[in-house]
């Protein structure tokens, strides 16, 4: 009797050690796999999954159209800038979500708050700043090198405004430690390079 208990005994051991064993081996090869995933992560080229759009001349040029919807910033608490560049207070936006261009006071492609190195103190500014078509050339560098550097970011954005948008958003470019920027002054950046502390007193 105690012979066939002892038996059992042992074949439970037996499996448990073999179960033991099986799920030790599994978690050591899923540990190192995704060790190696996160290693490879960086060598994984991010590729554009739709063609960029930008605005042409045509559209830029088209101000009065009754029948036309804009985009815009949307979170302004004070100003609010369209897909087509113009910067106008809150109060000033359309059903149609553009700004009323009609007024005297609207303007198109301001660079009001922009400095030289294509910083800016106010957002919307950066923005409108942005979409002019003479900044077309530098952006198109500035996806090139958001390519190059696999920037998941840029790689998402599909056209002229959406670029806008997210580069003159607050971004590591213009921090300079954790908690303070290179420019406290111009902190929001459309250009190919990060404002230089060097000639921030030069700018002023």
């Amino acid at each position: 009797m105690w012979h066939t208990a002892l038996v059992r005994f042992i074949r439970r051991r037996i499996v448990l050690g073999i179960i033991f064993t099986v799920s030790l081996v599994y978690c050591i090869v899923s540990f190192v796999g995704k060790v190696d995933f996160l290693d490879n992560d960086d060598s994984i080229p991010v590729k554009r999954t739709q063609p960029f759009i930008w605005r042409t001349l045509q559209q830029h040029n088209i101000t009065n159209d009754k029948d036309i919807s804009c985009r815009n910033s949307v979170q302004g608490k004070v100003l609010i800038v369209d897909d087509r560049g113009y910067v106008c207070p809150r109060h000033d936006i359309l059903r149609s979500g553009c700004c009323n261009d009609n007024l005297s006071t609207i303007n198109q492609y301001s660079c009001e708050t922009c400095k030289v190195n294509d910083c800016c103190a106010i957002y919307e500014y950066c923005i409108s700043c942005c979409l002019h078509p003479d900044k077309k050339d530098m952006l198109e560098n500035v996806l090139g090198q958001a390519s190059e550097q696999n920037n998941v970011l840029f790689a998402s954005v599909t056209d002229h405004f959406e670029l806008c948008l997210a580069k003159c958003r607050t971004n590591s470019q213009s921090v300079q430690h954790e908690n303070s920027y290179k420019d406290p002054k111009a902190k929001h950046c459309y250009g190919e390079t990060a404002p230089s502390t060097n000639n921030l007193d030069s700018e002023e």
